[in-house]
């Protein structure tokens, strides 16, 4: 019995060891890439781009956390309440220092907190939430403080952004919705809110929650149809050409659960050690929600890391005035396996920064997937590139974390990661021969020896 238990528990070990030791690591390796701040100094920020604000216009002030935020929940909702052009759209943050969103995005913020409310002498009109992780409670401080001292203005939060609601001690008594990957968690930690898993959007008094990421769509959609009008929502929508109209009228949805699908996410995390290094060009006038499209759907699952590249040090300026800067020039890139240039029109307006690039002699050529395919959403081009550069589970759980649901995509690629799989089997095998050495060697003389003695 006692042989038994303690060959139970020597397998056990070193298969926790191997297997989940490496996988740890991986995952910790992952996530850092996910999460990563600006780590060189910023260049002179003099060339910074102010959109002109207009005083007869509702203001939308987007905001942006301290260290990091969520790059779609961020750049997304921006895009499209400027597209509406009946906005003075803002990015505001704590300082007016570079700020990173998630997977390795860097920008300045137009506004300070306190320049904000200089400017207005009020609210804005409306604040847009993002997700933004708190880990950090000193630097998170002030963002907390803004929203609560804002707090009575409509809001919009996106995904996780009502997280930071919650937190800020906005959604007491109230019903909101968040991604569905977390609805359990903020059901425990903030039980005072009522969380809803069939929601796309949910609006409750002042407040206008979303669910996960694309979701967000939905409930910007939502409310520009609130504020000017559903034709309005519906250009902006044949715009973006986003399929998913109809959860504007209708958010109700069949809720998503984690389960066995998640699978193939923890294994790329844990495992994926041959991870695409995949660049990114910046170029003036891109659109941002084609840059979201890449963050969000390489950057978090632990398969790819993603580089920003321009040919200066300089400001890079997007379609619709956020300043944007580049961790990396073409001279000291590092090592890349593809280079991406985003957005529909990119083939034309990136023609000089393509050019310079092609130049380098660097051996990888730019790719325009979104060009490619002007008259598509573009998560449909990203999500489709990535079954292609990956495989068909990790496309699928992309689209699933996504919360996009459209049954169009034409995914084509490997069934699944054989990467990964093969790199838990080998360490498992490795873990087992390790242990069955072990047994062999050392613990069954052990117990002969301890038997005979007696």
């Amino acid at each position: 019995m006692k042989k038994g238990f303690m060959r139970f528990v020597l397998y056990l070990s070193l298969f926790l060891l191997f297997v989940g030791g490496v996988g740890a690591f991986g995952a910790v390796r992952s996530r850092a890439d996910w999460i990563s701040v600006r780590d060189i100094s910023a260049p002179s920020l003099q060339e910074v781009k102010l959109p002109k604000y207009d005083p007869n216009k509702p203001t939308v002030a987007v905001v942006l956390g301290n260290p990091i935020t969520e790059v779609f929940d961020f750049l997304v909702p921006y895009e499209m309440f400027a597209m509406t052009d009946a906005f003075n759209v803002f990015a505001v943050a704590s300082d007016n220092k570079v700020t990173a969103l998630t997977g390795g995005l860097d920008l300045v913020p137009h506004f300070s907190f306190e320049e904000m409310d200089r400017l207005l002498g009020k609210s804005p009109d409306l604040i847009v939430i993002p997700y933004m992780p708190m880990d950090d409670e000193v630097k998170y401080r002030p963002v907390r403080q803004w929203i609560q001292k804002h707090g009575k203005t409509k809001i919009l939060s996106i995904c996780s952004g009502s997280r930071n609601l919650a937190d800020a001690g906005l959604l007491k008594g109230k019903t909101s919705t968040i991604h569905w990957r977390i609805v359990n968690q903020v059901t425990k930690t903030y039980p005072d809110t009522m969380w809803m898993r069939d929601q796309r959007f949910v609006q409750n008094g002042n407040i206008t929650s979303s669910a996960g990421l694309t979701s967000g769509i939905d409930a910007v959609l939502y409310v520009i149809s609130q504020q000017l009008g559903e034709s309005v929502a519906v250009k902006i929508a044949k715009e973006m050409h986003y399929p998913s109209y109809h959860f504007v009228n209708n958010p109700k949805v069949e809720p998503y659960y984690i389960d066995e699908t998640e699978a193939i996410y923890y294994l790329n995390l844990a495992f994926q050690f041959h991870k695409k290094q995949v660049g990114v060009l910046l170029y003036e006038g891109m659109e941002e929600s084609a840059l979201a499209s890449i963050f969000d759907t390489y950057s978090p699952l632990g398969t790819a890391k993603v580089f920003t590249i321009s040919n200066s040090e300089g400001i890079i300026v997007t379609k619709h005035d956020l300043n944007l800067i580049a961790r990396y020039q073409g001279s000291n890139a590092p090592r890349i396996e593809r280079l991406i240039v985003p957005g529909i029109q990119a083939s034309t307006l990136s023609t000089h920064d393509s050019k310079s690039w092609k130049e380098q002699n660097r051996g990888v050529q730019p790719e325009y997937m979104h060009s490619n395919k002007p008259d598509r959403f573009v998560f449909d081009a990203t999500l489709e590139d990535l079954a292609k550069q990956e495989d068909l589970l990790t496309a699928k759980w992309a689209a699933k974390r996504l919360e996009y649901r459209p049954g169009h995509l034409e995914l084509k690629g490997e069934p699944f990661s054989m990467e990964t799989f093969i790199t838990a089997l080998m360490l498992s095998i490795a873990a087992l021969l390790t242990a069955y050495q072990i047994d062999r060697r050392f613990l069954s003389k052990w117990v002969q020896i301890r038997r005979n003695f007696l």
